[in-house]
């Protein structure tokens, strides 16, 4: 799976080290040493993946990605940071990153991330090509071929993490998924990370899916497993995509 690969990360030998191994599985890269750089290049063609260091000149990486999810760019950002705890990890995420790794990292474990967030995004991609109808639930519409939401018919904006997890939940209204199902819609059986990556996506979901006036969806904790999308009529439709 050959991709284009963005490398913002403003120590050179690190960037020269990335650049290596990607380039060891065949992927073409561009490296930058700022984040307005990184910026530029996400918005120029169509890039498959920015892995994004978060401490950089000129503009940071949750500046990145702030801007990059706020122009609805839905590009996969590995974010590589020096910042070891759980809260400054938690908050790239909430900000839209797709993944974290915290230096010093293995290369081999940083293309392993490299190939689950490319396999996924040609997941995604195919499953857009298809016919797959909008499914709804309550006054929430998740239409998976245009990577869309809307509530009482009014687009909501998602991170790509938000909207595995809100697909994957909408799809089966009622099921009860733990925190370890939706954490390998994030991000595969093949790696660990904190189960609160998890909490933080369903937080924000809320604020976005239960503002309805009627009929809201609503994402329920049942504790000591995990979560359920249910239907307040307790009943689901499904239409054809648009």
């Amino acid at each position: 799976m050959c991709a284009h690969v963005i490398v913002a990360e403003d120590d050179a030998k690190q960037a020269e080290l990335v650049r290596r191994y990607l380039e060891r599985e065949g992927h073409a890269v561009t490296v930058v040493g700022d984040g307005l750089a990184a910026l530029e290049r996400a918005r120029q063609g169509t890039p498959d993946l920015l892995v994004l260091d978060v401490m950089m000149p000129r503009a940071d990486g949750l500046d990145v990605v702030r801007v990059l999810r706020a122009e609805g760019r839905e590009l996969p950002v590995l974010m590589l940071t020096a910042r070891s705890t759980e809260d400054d990890l938690l908050l790239g995420l909430d900000l839209g990153a797709d993944d974290y790794m915290t230096k010093p990292y293995s290369p081999r474990e940083l293309m392993a991330r490299v190939r689950t967030l490319l396999r996924r995004t040609r997941r995604d991609s195919d499953a857009d090509r298809g016919d797959d109808p909008v499914v709804r639930v309550g006054a929430l519409a998740v239409d998976a071929r245009r990577h869309e939401v809307a509530v009482d018919d009014v687009r909501v904006t998602c991170t790509p993490g938000e909207f595995r997890l809100l697909s994957a939940m909408a799809a089966e209204p009622g099921r009860v998924f733990t925190r370890e199902q939706l954490l390998a819609e994030l991000h595969g059986f093949d790696r660990y990370i904190s189960s609160r990556t998890v909490d933080v996506h369903i937080m924000n979901l809320r604020k976005k899916i239960e503002r309805a006036p009627r009929r809201p969806a609503r994402l329920l904790t049942v504790f000591g497993v995990g979560y359920k999308l249910v239907d307040p009529a307790k009943g689901t439709s499904r239409a054809s995509a648009r």
